[in-house]
């Protein structure tokens, strides 16, 4: 049989796993184990890579395993971790233990723009431990810039229904943080995922890493979700320094109004940037503009640090 169409869910020891595709862009979601497959000798040879939520063309074999021939066009890639094609992704942090930190959810939301994925939402867990008015100010601030919010409670299951009801037909990305309960939003959505869940370090105030490997998962509504390791934070210095403000949707309107191409919005005088002269005015969050500068100034790090090595590897 050859020339099926699968969408890989798991990849372990160099093994591929892989569920079919039906008609469109649903999956075949059944008891069935899902296809152990290898990869063709050719991909090693191109350097291409085929991780999870990729959509491939595959052979089964006789023995029921099967080899995967051809890498279908992907229309979004999540790099950390990586993840192709995922329609939704829902970013989890907590309102508290431990508390939100605006930086953090700032890289998160550029690694999902970076990714291109078209729907992103922030969700806030463990709303039970916070008051209201904190709550409905988390929301604002995000809301404000264009990103839709759901405040959420593994506990108490608020707004679960709701959350549950945005999975279906799609292959969402759970991505977030280490102890936001990313895992336990899991259970809460399909308790037959069974997803192993931990607490926070009191030590160091940090999630405990449940989930060791990214992995896409059916739910019961229909579609996939990809249940990712937790972690602290974000590489995000392959992106190019003049590309980054095209990440903060909100900057976009006004990086047309800087004077000079190739406007970095960071040491410009503020009448010749659209960007900074945004800030001034409060159409851009100053707090936004401060991530977009400690992102910036990482990735000019990295790039310096890139220069000198390869100024070393040419000289000795």
């Amino acid at each position: 049989m050859t020339g099926s169409i699968g969408t890989v869910i798991r990849t372990q020891n160099s093994f591929y796993y892989i569920v079919p595709q039906l008609d469109g862009d649903r999956f075949e979601i059944t008891d069935k184990p899902p296809i152990s497959c290898k990869l063709r000798g050719v991909f090693k040879k191109n350097r291409e890579i085929v991780t999870i939520g990729d959509k491939v063309e595959y052979t089964l074999l006789p023995d029921g395993s099967g080899v995967i021939e051809k890498l279908l066009p992907r229309r979004s890639l999540m790099r950390r971790p990586m993840v192709a094609n995922i329609d939704k992704a829902f970013l989890v942090f907590a309102a508290k233990e431990p508390d939100p930190h605006p930086l953090l959810v700032d890289r998160f939301l550029v690694l999902a723009e970076w990714s291109g994925i078209k729907e992103v939402t922030i969700c806030f867990n463990k709303i039970d431990l916070v008051d209201e008015d904190v709550l409905l100010q988390l929301k604002e601030r995000y809301e404000r810039i264009g990103y839709e919010v759901l405040l959420l409670s593994a506990i108490n299951s608020a707004n679960i229904d709701e959350l549950r009801n945005k999975l279906i037909d799609s292959i969402s990305v759970f991505a977030g943080p280490s102890g936001v309960g990313k895992s336990s939003l899991g259970n809460a959505i399909d308790g037959e995922l069974d997803l192993a869940t931990g607490g926070l370090s009191d030590k160091i105030q940090r999630g405990k890493h449940t989930t060791r490997l990214a992995r896409l998962m059916p739910v019961k509504v229909g579609g996939y979700i990809v249940d990712t390791p937790g972690f602290s934070s974000l590489d995000l210095t392959e992106i190019e320094p003049v590309e980054l403000a095209g990440y903060f949707p909100e900057f976009r309107k006004h990086i047309s109004d800087c004077r000079y191409r190739g406007c970095l919005h960071q040491h410009e005088r503020t009448s010749d940037c659209g960007v900074k002269s945004a800030v001034e005015t409060g159409e851009i969050d100053n707090i936004r503009y401060t991530s977009y500068l400690s992102i910036l100034n990482d990735i000019n790090e990295q790039l310096e640090k890139n220069k000198k090595y390869k100024w070393r590897k040419s000289n000795g």
